[in-house]
């Protein structure tokens, strides 16, 4: 269907982006790329900033911020920088001349302001805009790639005049990014450079990383839009972990290529007329040098498992097992959380299920768009126990813009222009929904409550102050909702609350979810399972590139059993989302 991606055919700028959802293989693919430029001779330069990379696993060297030679690898040279130690140096310049000049107490809020996902994002750009804006650096090799690309948010906002003046310091409307931007000095020269690059056709190409899965298409889409509407047209896409052929026998390798074949016919419009490449779904780890060039070759096939201790299914635990303990405790509110593709909805969607048909009253909801819940409830009749609704995040985030502008009074167009922007942070959506969660939870007097996603620990404990609240949550009505006081209390309460984290058995979701657990920690809020979701190794599947594939999960699901959940259940890969228990039948 796709051509197979070949670095030295398809690379024609010197400057690459490699951006899309967590767990598509950015890294590999830049890796892979960056390995057979220097083949030909090129001069590389790679650059991680995605806090789940593994760059230096894959060339078995450590790596720090300042670029290395690769070890065997003539004219490759690599740097991976940490975004979360780039933010922590971020955070400590801004807040670090107050802490002997302010009460410990206004300390601690201005780093908690600082520790989101903002913060990290402008601090990751600071670090690679040293480089993008560097001609010096730019003239000493003959492709730079960068693991990871800036979301268009960041750049419209870095790209407002506004953004730059003083009303970053004397603004009282509590725009959601002030924290982050507070420590942006005097750079302006420096990003609109960086940001001129990136827009600049004949130097720079994004390449949109993507999985034949329906979730990292619409990711992969939504990027390349956003990134459109700031001039940055020069883009390309690329399948990866795409199935071949498969074996007609084996009931999973049949379900498993058919259903990534339906997702490649869903492709969103736009992306339909972007130039796409493929490349195939392997079963081997990508590290070392050879596998990385073996990745892009004619002939990509390595098959072969994973040696190590089986793992016995029959002691884990099952989704069945997870419920049992909230039926029995009578747990009132559950949370599914994790990052996007992991399957949550359809967790919490089982776990509602199955508890209405033992007789609880149970209310399920989602931020997920409606249509996600009605797909998997269309033919099937839903149980009198349970009552369903969504949180539709694009209505709650307008209401709650609407509100903060026109609390925010009189403005000129540059202030109104920045503030717009700065609403559009994904801090603003999870503070908007926020106040909708509230008024969800409180129905738990009455009847169990299962929700699909939840605030972050760090934006609970944003929020986790008289002042905070006044500032985030009601700018413009100056009270409190009642509800919205009991939430957090609430949620940290182990006898009322169950926090469930849904991951895939995979280096970067696993990654993402003990970020995740220690988030919520620090919130006071205690995971007490984590399902391990789609698992492979669960199906028993005997198609050779499955079957190795399979057995690379078994060292995820041991660190998630000993290491990092209280609790763990497995539910296998299937083709399509089940209500109810899952089965091992996968079509």
């Amino acid at each position: 269907m796709y051509q197979l991606y070949d670095p030295i055919k398809n690379v024609q700028t010197p400057v690459l982006f490699f951006t899309g959802k967590g767990g598509v293989g950015k890294t590999s693919v830049a890796c892979s790329t960056a390995v057979s430029l220097t083949d030909v001779g090129k001069k590389v330069l790679l650059v991680s900033t995605d806090p789940a990379s593994n760059l230096q696993d894959v060339f078995g060297i450590d790596l720090t911020s300042d670029p290395i030679e690769v070890p065997n690898v003539k004219n490759l040279f690599a740097s991976n920088i940490d975004p979360e130690e780039a933010a922590s140096a971020y955070r400590e310049k801004t807040v670090g001349p107050y802490r002997d000049k302010l009460p410990e107490s206004v300390v601690n809020q201005m780093e908690e302001q600082l520790s989101g996902a903002c913060t990290v994002e402008i601090a990751a750009f600071d670090e690679f805009s040293h480089i993008l804006a560097n001609d010096y650096i730019l003239t000493q090799y003959d492709h730079v790639l960068f693991d990871t690309a800036p979301t268009g948010h960041t750049l419209r906002l870095l790209s407002l005049p506004t953004a730059w003046n003083g009303y970053l310091e004397e603004s009282t409307h509590g725009a959601s990014c002030l924290g982050p931007l507070s420590g942006l000095g005097d750079k302006k020269n420096l990003y609109q450079k960086a940001v001129q690059a990136l827009s600049d056709d004949e130097k720079t190409t994004l390449i949109l990383v993507a999985r034949p899965e329906e979730s990292t298409l619409v990711e992969a889409n939504r990027a390349s839009m956003e990134l459109r509407d700031i001039g940055i047209q020069n883009q390309m896409m690329i399948i990866n972990g795409l199935l071949q052929s498969h074996v007609p026998t084996d009931a999973v390798s049949k379900a498993f290529y058919e259903s990534q074949q339906a997702s490649l016919k869903q492709i969103p419009e736009s992306l339909q007329q972007m130039k796409t490449l493929s490349l195939p779904y392997i079963s081997y780890s990508l590290t070392g040098v050879n596998s990385l060039r073996q990745l892009v070759s004619e002939h990509p096939y390595i098959e072969k498992e994973v040696k190590s201790n089986e793992i016995e299914l029959d002691q884990l635990s099952e989704l069945n097992d997870v419920i049992d303990d909230f039926s029995t405790r009578n747990t009132r509110v559950i949370f599914t959380m994790g990052k996007g593709g992991v399957g949550k909805t359809s967790v919490a969607s089982a776990i509602a299920v199955v508890l209405s048909e033992r007789g609880h009253k149970v209310h399920l909801t989602t931020t997920d768009p409606a249509s996600h819940l009605d797909y998997i409830f269309k033919n099937r009749a839903v149980d009198e126990n349970l009552s369903i609704s969504s949180i539709n995040p694009e209505t709650e985030v307008e209401t709650y813009k609407k509100e903060i502008i026109t609390a925010a009074g009189e403005l000129s167009e540059g202030e109104l222009s920045y503030l717009k922007e700065d609403l559009e942070s994904p801090c603003t959506e999870e503070i908007a929904v926020f106040r909708a969660f509230a008024d969800v939870v409180s129905r738990s007097e009455n009847e169990i409550v299962v929700i699909d996603t939840a605030p972050t620990g760090h934006t609970l404990l944003l929020l986790d102050s008289s002042e905070a609240y006044h500032k985030e949550m009601n700018r413009s009505t100056g009270k409190i909702p009642g509800n919205v006081k009991e939430l957090l209390p609430r949620l940290r309460d182990p006898e009322e609350t169950g926090v469930v984290i849904v991951t895939l058995a995979e280096e970067t979701p696993v990654f993402e979810s003990t970020r995740l657990q220690e988030d919520l920690k620090r919130a006071q809020i205690v995971p007490k399972w984590w399902v391990i979701n789609r698992s492979l190794y669960a199906t028993g599947t005997n198609d050779p590139i499955l079957k190795a594939r399979a057995s690379s999960e078994k060292q995820w699901i041991k660190k998630i059993e000993e290491d990092l959940a209280e609790q763990s259940a497995l539910i296998p890969w299937t083709s399509e989302v089940k209500i109810g228990l899952p089965t091992k039948t996968y079509v």
